[in-house]
Formats: C-alpha cells, structure tokens, sequence
C-alpha cells in the first residue's frame, strides 16, 4: 500500500512537471524511477543470485516481499506520465482522481493493464451504473468467477500432480495431460480475473477494455499476441517496440526489437530464467513466421501449429527451472514408458470431473465464449424480441445457479490464489 501511493505521489508530480515542460530529461527520471522500484522489489534477489552464480561470490541475497499487483500498477502510472509527455492526455491536477486511477481495485492485482486515457472520462464524470450495467456487470463477474473455480482450479490439480512428480516419473500420456491442464488452466485463471474485474468496473460505472480475444483460436504465434493479454502486448508494442523503431529500420532490427520486446515480457512475469526463455521462445517463432510464410497453409494446420507452440511454451513457463523444462518437453515427444505403475499414476488424476471441466475449457474457449459475447450485446440492444428476452432471463438464472455452485465448490476446496497475482 505504501509504495502504491508513493508511486502515485511521483507520478503526479511527474505528470505536472511535463505538462508545464515538456522535457525528456524529467521522462527519462519518471522511468529511471519507475523501473527501479519495480526493480529493487522484483528482480533485485534474481540479480544477486545470478551474480553469485557466475562469480563465484557470496553475497547476501535479499529477501524482499514482493508488493501485490506492483508489474500491473507501475505500467499503468508509466503509461500515464508517458501519455501526458505525448500530449494524449492532460495532466490531471486533483491527486486523488490519480491515485484511485493507480489504485483502482477491480483490476489492481492481476491486471489488465488500464491506461489513464481509456477510463479518463469514467474517473473525471463518475458515472452512475445503470440497473441493466450492473445486471451485465454481475453476470461477466459470476462467469469469471465459474472459469476460475470450476475450470481453472479442477485444472489446476491436475496439472500440479504431474508438474510437482517431476519429467523422470511420467511418460507421453502425464506430460500432455500436464501440459494441456495447464494451457487451460492458466487460459481460464488469467481471462476468469479479467472478466471479474471488467464486471466489477461495469457494476461501479468504469468501462475497462477486453483483454483476451479467444487466443486458442489464433492461426500464428502472431495473432496469439493480438489476443492473448491485450493490455500488456500492446502496452510493450506502444511504449517500447515503436520508440525503438518497430519495422520501419530494416529487418536487422526489427528482428532485435522483437527479440527485445520478448525478452521484456518474459521478464515482466517474473524473475526466473524460465519465464524469460518462455518469452524467447516466442520471439524466436515469430522470427520464422517472418521468414517462412505460415499464414498461407490451410488454417487446420496453422492453428494446430499455433497451439503446439503455445502448449510447449506454457510448459517452460510452468516447469521450476530450465531442467525440469527440457525434461517435461522431452517426456512429451519421448517417454515411452507404459509399464503399469506409470498407467496407474496417470489414472490417479483422471477423474470424471476433470474430464468434464476439460470438456467445458475445450468449449469456452470457442463456442461458449461466442455465445457469451453475443448474449452480452443484447443488452445494449433498446428492443429486443421474445425469444431474445428469454434468452437474457435463462442466462441471469442461470448465472446465479452458477453463482452457487461456484460457493459449494469454494466451501469445500483449499485456497487456490490467482496465478497472475505473484506478477
């Protein structure tokens, strides 16, 4: 909370300072700032380690408690006083209308990343949310909160047991259960938060961006990026990609932009080799789809090919080191082993209700997810037909069936945070 409200103390400043002076020495000392709070929390104990490691030297690693949501609050007060530089918008003068901008709590913890300008007008005429708002609000809340508990966690369990046994006792069948558990997990963890926070923000009146846009659909590891975590991949293509030239200097650098950019997001997840190599490695496909032409195969195989690469990313993204990763991949193509001991290991997580949950994840992350949106747009229709009020009807009952089921499933279960929480 502290360093919260620091960060949004100096960021007002900062914003002010600019709008009186447009300089780039006091940007330069507003990222220089930023980035080192960010720094000192996150990656400072990542630093040290690494130093020790390559020199053989023993300094003391700090043990620092990393501040809940600090990646997602000090993105967004950069790209406020990034923004007020650019002159996209004017510096606000009342300190409090920035710090519940910084602070806002719907989506505080886990993101997505909301920039001053897109809820400006929502935070300057506190609006009043209307009956048929809140209504909508509750709804994409309750299904947020069903892709959590429900999908997410049941997911979850199946991906911990395997991940947590280690590559050397599993074969092929655990590492892909492994690793689509986890592909569905993380997916309906990440959007379930996202859609409780965009809910919550319709119920308060505040209008928060889509962040996710059915990225297991995507036809390239190009277009995941267009639809998985909007907010950061655009945040990082805004804010860093372009400044450094984007592709307008040749292909050289473009190539070293992206390989930057990736690095960059890999790193913002977390201070583990693991997860700057996930980022690699997705900076690595999106060189050969500039240089082989991908888009054009029939889409069957490009988003067979996207999925592949988006599975075996999440599994280095998920293993607890770079050996636990290559092993889990290597079981994934290699481990033959279908003696009765491993069967029965396999067996032990294969549970009617995960198979259940894994069907409803295959679903929402297509169909369901079309017949969400749609339904959602109904509600911002003046007229609607008869058999479109029943439909809005049957889905307000049944989001509060869902409601309650959510509860029982929470009443009876272990605590299971958010995993984007520790980012």
């Amino acid at each position: 909370m502290i360093i919260m409200v620091a960060s949004s103390i100096c960021n007002y400043l900062f914003a002010l300072l600019l709008s009186k002076k447009k300089s780039k020495a006091i940007l330069i000392l507003a990222v220089i700032v930023n980035i080192g709070v960010l720094g000192v929390f996150k990656y400072s104990g990542f630093i040290v380690e690494n130093i020790n490691s390559l020199s053989g030297l023993s300094i003391h690693v700090p043990e620092i408690t990393l501040p809940i949501g600090i990646s997602f609050f000090t993105f967004q007060a950069l790209s406020y006083v990034i923004d007020v530089y650019r002159e996209e918008v004017t510096a606000q003068k009342n300190y409090f209308r920035v710090l519940l901008y910084i602070s806002f709590f719907p989506q505080l913890i886990a993101g997505p990343i909301v920039r001053y300008k897109d809820i400006e007008q929502d935070i300057e005429n506190r609006p009043k949310a209307t009956a048929d708002e809140i209504a909508l609000g509750m709804r994409r809340f309750i299904v947020g909160l069903g892709k959590k508990v429900i999908i997410s966690n049941t997911m979850g369990l199946a991906a911990d047991y395997f991940f947590n046994a280690g590559p050397a006792n599993i074969n092929i069948v655990g590492a892909w259960i492994a690793a689509i558990a986890y592909l569905m997990q993380i997916y309906f963890d990440f959007s379930g938060y996202s859609d409780m926070a965009i809910g919550l923000g319709g119920m308060l009146g505040f209008h928060i961006k889509e962040n996710f846009d059915h990225p297991y659909t995507a036809v390239t590891v190009q277009d995941f990026w267009r639809r998985w975590h909007i907010s950061l991949s655009s945040w990082f293509r805004d804010y860093v990609y372009i400044p450094l030239g984007g592709n307008r200097k040749g292909k050289a650098r473009t190539i070293i932009n992206r390989f930057i950019i990736f690095f960059l997001v890999g790193l913002w997840h977390g201070a583990n080799w693991t997860f700057i190599v996930w980022g690699l490695f997705h900076g690595l496909f999106l060189l050969f789809e500039a240089t082989v032409p991908v888009s054009k195969l029939p889409k069957i195989i490009t988003r067979i090919y996207t999925l592949l690469v988006v599975t075996v990313g999440f599994v280095i993204f998920r293993a607890d080191s770079l050996k636990d990763a290559a092993g889990f991949i290597a079981k994934m193509f290699s481990g033959t082993d279908f003696s009765a001991a491993a069967t029965s290991f396999n067996m032990q997580m294969l549970t009617p209700f995960f198979f259940f949950a894994l069907c409803m994840a295959i679903l929402s992350c297509g169909t369901l997810n079309k017949l969400t949106t749609w339904v959602s747009s109904l509600s911002s229709k003046e007229t609607l037909t008869g058999k479109e009020k029943l439909v809005l009807t049957t889905t307000f009952i049944l989001s509060w069936l869902l409601l309650a089921w959510c509860i029982i499933r929470l009443a009876g279960s272990n605590y299971n945070p958010f995993i984007y929480f520790r980012f």
